[in-house]
């Protein structure tokens, strides 16, 4: 069920019990209590955080626990709903209807068991070492938890073959395809040379402030530690999914072939994109999309006078040397100085900017290979560490220069980084709203973002105007061959062949991107879902203000709240045009 929040009807009723005096702070204790059980039972999730005191665990990912973390779950929900809204603010009757909302979504899917796909080509056990680039190592005792970690991962290398297990056991497994493309990651941290593991990477260097004998000390002991355990507990892995978990996985990509799978899906489809749309329906929006969209990019080759076809033209931007970087490091400058000049540009369009920084690097070596072309994330907790936009560097040949400002206003400003880091700054909200979301706002103000090139003086080519069509229809085309796989049964290669049919991006992306899809079911249809109800809420407010209508303020009422569900967004919205045209 999608929630609906009453958030702008509800009128606070006087009474004078007991419970109506406790409400408020009955609801501040429920969210204080969640927020640290939250950071508890995912340590790693509170280290990118900034909270340390967790920094020597891993999350226990048990079947017995994760049970148990269910079970917290439906005891928190009880407690929410046992909290009398009416005896609320208009805020706080938001805070816990979106706390209820988050919590039924995650009850109603367990039993579905996705939990028991741990990992895939995106990421999981094999990726780990990650953690360490979120974090600083300027104490001791930052290195002594790092150790612990350490000894602690062969734990949670076993737990992880567990869980596959089990899924192997109920019928909730990944494509064979996906899971084939994990294998060489697990292979990546198998060193002879503990020095040269992803995982010694903070022993390195350590700072002036610790002692030859602690540094040796610890050192030697993440020597032994992944000698001895990890590197062993990491083969073990491998040796399992290649002779038992790959062969029991499915040959087909859909998520229909699982257990369950076509309510599977169509619960992932409400999920991210907090809408009752169906996948036909989706998929429907979709087909529409690229319709419209591509009706624009015939438009831009008639202006090039370009006398072949789009498939053609498609070509010609896939392998025209012009297009590209013939260097990772020149593709990387190149990003930066794009950054820099979109940055001073933004006050054109928002009133209220972020105060935490964001960085630009390269998406690690060892996952490059197997990911998309960018990806952002968000800074820590407590400003320790900026926002990263992290680009994928690997074949810049690969990586045409007319996508490049497209991609940066959805991963960095005024995509992303804005719109997370305004929310992690917000005062009046509890955490969970603060360093959580919805995907479906999420990532549809990044899309919407990409629109916002022109204003804030980028796209004044055709091929950089087609490169932000390309991102569009990107997105247009997800909705079309997610729910193609997922739920019409359609073939990888028939999703392939739809992409390449009908966007210019270059060959090893669009593989990179269904397989995306296929190991991630759902989430890509976000995007598009979101970023057309925020166009439609545009279109809305220019058409009731005319001329009142201010692009700073709308931004202003679109990004106070942090994310939130699209229904949500509409209430606040319409309740901003109800107040300016009373």
């Amino acid at each position: 069920m999608n929630r609906i929040f009453p958030l702008f009807l509800l009128l606070a009723a006087s009474t004078t019990s007991a419970q109506a005096i406790d409400a408020p702070q009955d609801l501040r204790q429920l969210f204080d209590d969640h927020w640290e059980w939250t950071l508890r039972e995912a340590p790693t999730f509170a280290s990118h955080l900034g909270d340390l005191r967790y920094n020597n665990q891993w999350p226990d990912a048990s079947l017995p626990a994760i049970e148990r973390r269910h079970e917290d779950d439906k005891a928190f929900l009880e407690r929410a709903r046992k909290i009398d809204p009416a005896q609320l603010t208009p805020a706080d009757r938001l805070n816990r209807e979106l706390f209820i909302y988050k919590l039924e979504r995650e009850i109603e899917e367990f039993p579905f068991g996705g939990y028991l796909m741990p990992m895939n080509q995106m990421g999981g056990i094999q990726d780990e070492n990650s953690t360490a680039d979120a974090l600083t190592f300027t104490e001791l005792k930052h290195f002594d938890d790092w150790l612990a970690r350490l000894q602690g991962l062969p734990t949670y290398i076993q737990q992880t073959m567990e869980l596959m297990r089990e899924g192997m056991r109920r019928g909730v497994l990944p494509p064979k395809h996906v899971m084939r493309r994990s294998l060489d990651q697990v292979r990546k941290q198998f060193v002879d040379d503990a020095d040269k593991s992803l995982y010694f990477k903070p022993f390195l260097k350590f700072p002036d402030a610790i002692t030859p004998d602690d540094r040796e000390r610890i050192a030697s002991a993440a020597r032994t530690a992944i000698s001895e355990e990890i590197v062993p507990a990491y083969r073990k892995l491998l040796a399992f999914l290649e002779t038992e978990y790959v062969p029991a996985c499915y040959d087909e990509v859909g998520a229909w072939r699982m257990t369950d799978g076509d309510a599977y899906y169509t619960a992932r489809a409400k999920h991210y994109t907090t809408t009752n749309l169906t996948p036909d329906e989706i998929h429907e929006i979709g087909l529409a999309e690229v319709k419209r969209i591509r009706a624009e990019m015939d438009a831009i080759l008639r202006e090039l006078k370009f006398a072949g076809t789009f498939a053609e033209f498609a070509e010609k931007l896939r392998t025209d040397p012009q297009f590209y970087f013939e260097s990772p490091a020149e593709l990387l400058m190149a990003y930066r100085d794009l950054c820099k000049r979109i940055d001073p540009e933004l006050p054109k369009l928002f009133r209220k900017l972020p105060r935490t920084p964001y960085d630009i690097q390269a998406v690690p070596d060892n996952m490059a290979p197997d990911v998309t072309t960018a990806y952002y994330r968000p800074p820590a907790a407590d400003g320790s560490r900026p926002g990263t936009y992290f680009v994928n560097l690997y074949q810049p040949e690969s990586r045409p220069k007319y996508e490049m400002e497209a991609l940066s206003l959805h991963e960095a400003m005024p995509g992303h980084h804005l719109q997370l880091a305004l929310a992690m700054e917000l005062t009046d909200v509890p955490k969970f709203r603060r360093f959580g979301g919805f995907t479906a706002y999420i990532e549809g103000w990044g899309l919407y973002s990409e629109g916002l090139g022109t204003d804030l003086g980028l796209y004044k080519d055709p091929y950089t105007r087609f490169g932000r069509l390309t991102y569009e229809i990107w997105r247009a085309i997800r909705l079309v061959v997610d729910t193609g796989m997922h739920h019409k049964h359609w073939t990888r290669q028939q999703a392939i062949d739809f992409f390449l049919a009908n966007a210019a991006k270059s060959e090893l992306d669009i593989v990179n991107e269904v397989d995306r899809y296929i190991a991630w079911p759902g989430q890509a249809l976000a995007y598009k879902v979101g970023e057309l109800k925020i166009l439609e809420l545009r279109a809305r407010a220019e058409k009731q203000l005319g001329d009142q209508f201010d692009v700073r303020e709308f931004h202003d009422v679109i990004l106070r709240q942090g994310a939130v569900p699209l229904n949500v967004l509409e209430q606040i919205v319409d309740a901003w045009l109800a107040e300016k045209t009373k």
